[in-house]
């Protein structure tokens, strides 16, 4: 068995690399950066580290690596003969890799069985928007009898690594890969560390508006505080409240739409604070905080969980406190901050907030968020 991962990089060796790697696969690494592809090809292997209650060592070996830039015919090559191809690039680079694998897919023999194509990114149907692109590359008319296309969600924390840890990766020891069954029609592929699912949609809302906006709350309000990790934001009684308050309306969302139950919500948000509260993951709140404006987007982790409560008429203030938060968030270097911050400097605060969330002014959380961007104006 052979599987192509597109993206070597901490997430594709510690978490997505590690699991095919453990089920069996031969495993074939893609990647423009040519100074990793290189010591991938120059290594026999590398360790992950799991930090936790249950701290495990792993050595992935019998792996080769592709520069996807430089050597594409090789890489199709791989395509061509794998059985699975999986991605963990960031959803905004879906359509750069998209090219290289229509065109494996393309090379593959006509009876070869379908290769399982699934975009294992922090999104929401990712392989969805893999599977337009590849579509819009894909040069004939028999992609459906050669590939086949299945969203997942994926849930591992992967922090910064230490300095000199060279290809070794540490992670979190909880990991979730939750991947819908249905495109595979009965023959879904024994990877053991895959929960297969029939409705994908609740699983990745849940890890969405609990995992990823309880994590951007806790960056975001643990920045103001004068917080350096995560683990010591969360530890600080105020963050907590501020945290525990928006995963309390996020959990009352997902009950209430997808019929969770609140008892399984409660263990579920108690799972990941504690999870946030791993010492042994020395994560920096400015990293999990970057990006805002892209976490503040219309379906992102505040605003599409917070714009649900307030169509229903739920609460939603502790969202709209994270969503604050963030507008205040302003570390260097990072250039979305900056472009943030250079927004609600110069536009209104009706133009910057229909820019930033996406809302229509007539959306019923609108005069919320805007309330939010005029007061962070006015503090400029």
């Amino acid at each position: 068995m052979k599987a192509v991962h597109f993206g070597a990089g901490n997430i594709g060796r510690g978490f997505v690399g590690l699991l095919l790697h453990e089920a069996g696969y031969e495993l074939v690494f893609a990647d423009v950066a040519g100074a990793l592809i290189e010591q991938l090809q120059q290594a026999d292997s590398y360790e992950v580290l799991t930090v936790g209650r249950n701290p495990t060592r792993t050595v992935v070996d019998g792996f080769s690596a592709i520069n996807s830039a430089q050597d594409p015919d090789a890489l199709t090559a791989q395509i061509a003969e794998a059985d699975v191809v999986t991605t963990a690039v960031g959803a905004h680079i879906l359509r750069f890799v998209a090219p290289n694998i229509a065109a494996g897919i393309a090379a593959r023999p006509a009876d070869a069985p379908r290769i399982a194509v699934m975009a294992c990114e922090n999104a929401l149907n990712a392989t969805d928007l893999l599977e337009q692109e590849i579509r819009a590359n894909y040069p004939g008319e028999d992609l459906d009898a050669k590939a086949l296309f299945s969203n997942t969600a994926v849930d591992r924390i992967v922090p910064v690594q230490a300095e000199g840890a060279g290809l070794d990766v540490t992670v979190e020891d909880f990991h979730e890969w939750a991947v819908e069954r249905g495109p595979f029609a009965g023959q879904e592929p024994d990877v053991p560390g895959i929960t297969w699912v029939d409705e994908l949609g609740p699983y990745i809302e849940r890890k969405l508006f609990t995992v990823n906006t309880g994590h951007a709350t806790t960056a975001w309000h643990g920045w103001t505080a004068g917080h350096e990790k995560i683990a010591e934001a969360i530890a600080d009684p105020a963050v907590a409240a501020e945290v525990e308050k928006v995963l309390a309306e996020t959990s009352s969302l997902l009950v209430a739409k997808h019929g969770f139950p609140e008892e399984e919500m409660a263990s579920y948000r108690t799972k990941v604070l504690g999870r946030f509260a791993n010492a042994s993951l020395p994560d920096p709140v400015e990293r999990v905080g970057r990006a805002p404006l892209r976490k503040l987007s219309r379906n992102e982790r505040i605003i599409s969980p917070a714009a649900e409560l307030a169509e229903r008429g739920l609460g939603h203030e502790g969202l709209l406190a994270s969503f604050a938060a963030a507008l205040a968030f302003t570390p260097e270097g990072d250039e979305e901050v900056d472009r943030l911050q250079e927004l609600l400097r110069t536009a209104d605060a009706d133009a910057a907030a229909a820019e930033i969330t996406g809302l229509e002014a007539s959306h019923p959380l609108f005069a919320a968020v805007r309330e939010a961007v005029a007061a962070r104006r006015s503090g400029l």
